[in-house]
């Protein structure tokens, strides 16, 4: 990237609320593919002190993040590319967890960066017509062992409308946002009452191959 195009991104970092250091880190990456190999490359949240949602600044310093906390950092990357902040949260049952991802337009087309443990539930190209497409790009592959848990994706959820305090800059959880996120209009992946085939044995056994190993497990 040439010079002017890293303090321009700069710039808008430091507009976001980050300091010319922490901006400098995100200012090179150019694209979103560039974004989602950042991403990948901190260390995955295993919250070992409890419950954490951390933000931009927090991720940069303590270089771990897990989903919606990854999605934090990618929105503010993309942003300061003179992208739009956007969010999707994507609900699964009681049975497993909720998955956010950060989600860009490209020539009129959608894609998603995507911090995960899991191998299938990552980066987006923007191949996809509507975000519902985006969505169910994850829905066979989002699972619990053999049960397919994946039941709402979320509109758009554009940071730019929320005090960079709020997910930029906080040395607090962003429960506010992390709340914002989950009461946002959310759809039904699968219409009306609909019996889903259980994933056979080596999908399920697939699923559990995992980037990151948390540390508490027992091997």
């Amino acid at each position: 990237m040439a010079r002017a195009g890293i303090e321009r991104a700069i710039k808008r970092g430091v507009a976001l609320g980050l300091t010319r250091r922490e901006a400098g880190i995100l200012a090179r990456l150019r694209t979103p593919a560039e974004v989602q190999d950042f991403v990948d490359r901190i260390p995955m949240n295993f919250e070992p002190g409890g419950d954490t949602v951390l933000s931009v600044r927090q991720v940069l310093k303590q270089r771990r993040a897990h989903c919606i906390e990854g999605a934090f950092v990618a929105a503010c990357a993309l942003a300061m590319q003179g992208r739009k902040p956007l969010l999707m949260d994507m609900q699964a049952i009681p049975l497993d967890d909720d998955h956010v991802i950060t989600i860009f337009k490209d020539r009129g087309l959608w894609g998603a960066v995507s911090k995960s443990n899991a191998p299938t539930l990552r980066y987006r190209d923007p191949v996809y017509r509507t975000l519902r497409e985006l969505a169910m790009s994850y829905f066979h592959e989002y699972s619990k062992d053999r049960v397919k848990t994946l039941k709402t994706y979320s509109v758009p959820i554009d940071l730019s409308r929320y005090d960079v305090s709020k997910w930029v800059t906080s040395a607090d959880s962003c429960w506010d946002m992390a709340d914002w996120v989950d009461k946002v209009k959310h759809f039904k992946m699968v219409p009306g009452p609909r019996r889903l085939r259980l994933r056979d044995k080596i999908e399920a056994a697939a699923g559990k191959l995992e980037e990151h190993r948390d540390p508490r497990k027992k091997k």
